[in-house]
Order: C-alpha cells, then sequence, then structure tokens
C-alpha cells in the first residue's frame, strides 16, 4: 500500500486527509506532490470557506519516508530537488493558500509533520499528542527553508531543542510555546475541530481571504532560492550550499541504520 492526500469537501469545509497508515502517515515524494495539487486547487475553489487537514488512523504525520531516501538523498543534486520542489512545494502552495486552515493533530506529529502544521492557521491537538523532528538520529539537517517556517512557527527555543538535542515536545508544551490553539482530551479533538471548521465557513469568506493576505504581508517571506528579501536573504543564500552533505558517510549512515533498525554509529 502506498500514501496518499486525499480530500472531500461538503458544506463549505474541505478536508484533506494525510493517509500512509503502515507509516503512521509518513509523507512520500508522490504526497507531497498530492499535497502541493490539493492546495492549489482549494486556493482557485470559490466553493472552499476553510479546510481542515489531518491523519488517518491516530496519528497526523510522522516525518517524511524514509524507505525512499536512499534512491534520491545521497545525491546533491536529487536531495535538493526533493527539498526545494516536492517538499517546499507542497508547503508553499499550503503558505499561498488564502482559504483558513485548521490542523487536527493527534499521535505522532514528527518532522514533516510539525513542518506541515507549520503552515496552518489554527493548530488543535489531543492531549496524547507528540511533537518532534529527530532526524539529528538520520545524520541530516533540516533544510533551511522548512526551519526557518518551523522556528517561525514553534519558536525558536523549541526548533534549536528538536533538532539540535532531537527533543519530543507534549502537547501542553506546544501550547505553552504558542504553537497550538487548543489542546483537549483525544475524544473531544474531533468534535471541536469540526465546530471550529463550520464555525469559520459560517463567517465572510472574502474576508478571510483578505486577512490572510494581510498576515503574509506582515511576516517575513520565506523566499526561494536567489531572491533577494531582506529578512530571509541569508535563508536563500544558505540554500544554494546546503544539499552538499548528501554523499557524506554520516548521512548514509544514518540512514542505513533506520532501515536496519540498529543504532547509527556517528
Amino acid at each position: 500500500m502506498r500514501g496518499s492526500v486525499q480530500f472531500e469537501q461538503q458544506a463549505g469545509v474541505a478536508r484533506v486527509t494525510i493517509s500512509y497508515p503502515p507509516r503512521f502517515n509518513a509523507m512520500s515524494r508522490a504526497m507531497w506532490r498530492e499535497l502541493r495539487y490539493v492546495f492549489e486547487s482549494v486556493q482557485n475553489s470559490t466553493d472552499v470557506r476553510c479546510v481542515v487537514i489531518s491523519g488517518e488512523n491516530g496519528h497526523f504525520c510522522s516525518g517524511g519516508d524514509i524507505s525512499e531516501y536512499a534512491d534520491f538523498r545521497f545525491q546533491e543534486s536529487s536531495l535538493r530537488d526533493f527539498h526545494e520542489n516536492d517538499v517546499w512545494g507542497g508547503l508553499q502552495a499550503m503558505l499561498d493558500c488564502d482559504v483558513p486552515i485548521v490542523a487536527q493533530i493527534e499521535g505522532n506529529c514528527m518532522g514533516a509533520g510539525v513542518e506541515i502544521s507549520s503552515c496552518c492557521d489554527i493548530r488543535l491537538a489531543s492531549v496524547s499528542a507528540r511533537f518532534g523532528a529527530p532526524i539529528a538520529r538520520l545524520g541530516f539537517p533540516m533544510a533551511p527553508r522548512e526551519a526557518a517556517l518551523v522556528a517561525r512557527e514553534a519558536g525558536l527555543g523549541i526548533a534549536r531543542q528538536m533538532l539540535l538535542e532531537a527533543a519530543i515536545f507534549s502537547a501542553t508544551d506546544m501550547k505553552a510555546a504558542g504553537f497550538l490553539s487548543r489542546v483537549l482530551v483525544d475524544e473531544q479533538l474531533a468534535a471541536e475541530v469540526q465546530t471550529t471548521a463550520l464555525h469559520i465557513a459560517s463567517l465572510a469568506p472574502q474576508a478571510a481571504r483578505l486577512n490572510k493576505q494581510t498576515f503574509r504581508a506582515l511576516i517575513s517571506p520565506l523566499a526561494p532560492v536567489n531572491t533577494a528579501h531582506s529578512a530571509i536573504n541569508s535563508i536563500a543564500n544558505k540554500v544554494d550550499e546546503s544539499y552538499a552533505y548528501a554523499d557524506s558517510a554520516e548521512h548514509r549512515e544514518g540512514i542505513q541504520a533506520f532501515l536496519e533498525k540498529r543504532k547509527p554509529a556517528f
């Protein structure tokens, strides 16, 4: 079974579901492309007033599909293509979407899950949800614009602990950091998300779109490669040299150890 990003719409509310249950909804390359297509479609729709994004079977998203990584991560050009086109293409489509996005977060919200939820406007989580990006155990860093996105939304301190310490945070921790809007007992999460989405859908849709455009203008953009934007210019420059580690021994060892279910020897 391969994963997919599913879409359905009812009463002005679109539901986007990250679905890859055998891997706790890890994101494959194809799923990143599907995510981009879905949110570009939402942006061009006049019928959708709110989007809810969630994962299937009790988890939001456990990260990337590591079983694919050996196919492309060890060459700089293909690694760069993955992050700058597949991953960032999906995230940018979410960030560009003028329709309010509500995240329904439960279970594992790791790596790619933190990045996807960072693109949402309102984040609700179950009390048992866990957050992190422990890719230091896999021997590679978070791509520059992805790290900037997480730091902007979760806070630089949280991002540093996630990436440098491989720290895992509870929903209560993330609520205290300002990342989450509300934390609910597991049994109440779905109902609260539905109530929130229907309420947003009942409000003025044009005002919501204009508000989101204003919010984007107020915050530093996460600029594409070679775009000279003052607040993020260093990030854009960093991207040019960010994937040179592709063929490094540390990178290969981290991923190989994960696939072999052993502790890496860095």
